[in-house]
Formats: C-alpha cells, sequence, structure tokens
C-alpha cells in the first residue's frame, strides 16, 4: 500500500496572532492549515497561482478542527499535511498541528478541510487532469 502524500512545515507562532492572555487565538489554526495545503500543493505539482493561472481555484466547501491544546505565543508550531482525497472536482486534506520541543511534541489541532475546484465565476469545473495526476501519484509530474 502506498501512503498519502503528505508535508510538513515548521514555524514560530507569532504575538499577532495570540490574545491577551498570550495563547494563539482559535481562529489562527485555519491560516496555519492553508500554509500546509498551498506548501503540500507546491511540492506535489506546482504554486496554488499557477493553479489559478489555468483558471481553477479551490473553494474550501467544509472544515473541521479539533482542540487538543493551546499554542503559546513562540511555540515552534509543526503542521503536518496530508492529501487524503483527490477528485475529479474536488480534494480533502487533514491536518495535524503539533506544538515542538526538542524530541517532543504535542498534539495541538487536528483538522480536515474539503475544497471544491471553481471557476473565476463560482461554477463547479474539473481539475486538469495533468493536475489530478500529479496529486493523486504524490511527486511532479512534467507538463507538454
Amino acid at each position: 500500500m502506498t501512503s498519502l502524500p503528505s508535508c510538513t512545515v515548521e514555524f514560530r507562532a507569532r504575538y499577532a496572532e495570540t490574545d491577551q492572555m498570550g495563547i494563539v487565538y482559535h481562529a489562527n489554526y485555519l491560516p496555519w492549515c492553508e500554509i500546509g495545503r498551498t506548501e503540500l500543493i507546491r511540492r506535489l505539482w506546482r504554486s496554488y497561482a499557477h493553479l489559478e493561472a489555468e483558471g481553477v481555484m479551490l473553494a474550501v466547501t467544509e472544515a473541521n478542527l479539533r482542540y487538543h491544546a493551546p499554542a503559546r505565543y513562540d511555540d515552534l508550531i509543526r503542521v503536518v499535511t496530508t492529501l487524503s482525497q483527490a477528485r475529479s472536482r474536488g480534494v480533502s486534506f487533514d491536518y495535524l498541528i503539533q506544538r515542538v520541543d526538542g524530541e517532543t511534541t504535542t498534539r495541538l489541532v487536528s483538522a480536515r478541510t474539503d475544497l471544491i475546484a471553481i471557476d473565476r465565476a463560482g461554477a463547479t469545473v474539473r481539475i486538469p487532469p495533468h493536475v489530478l495526476d500529479a496529486f493523486r501519484h504524490g511527486k511532479p509530474m512534467e507538463q507538454s
């Protein structure tokens, strides 16, 4: 069995992302998911900007987050993003957001987003076959 395509990014929680208590505000985890998602798309194919240049945008249709523990200002954050489904008109991503402290990690949030492919007018479209192929195989595919 082949593993699902995934990638890991790390960064520090910024002061601007925290509340008065120094805890990362709950809504800031969604942009962290976006960081992981756009990086995974880049590693599988090309940048998300290239997808938009082909006339396809990915609109979030559902987002689910489960909070396990808080992140705090200056924590080292690791986002592990996995492409869990790639369909002709949509994709799904799973996320594990962790705090990294040396060799120890703490699960902060587990999340999932579902996205649908649309054109600039908002109509549902198919993901181009060469992009879908790259997503499904988990490796960059050459374009003709």
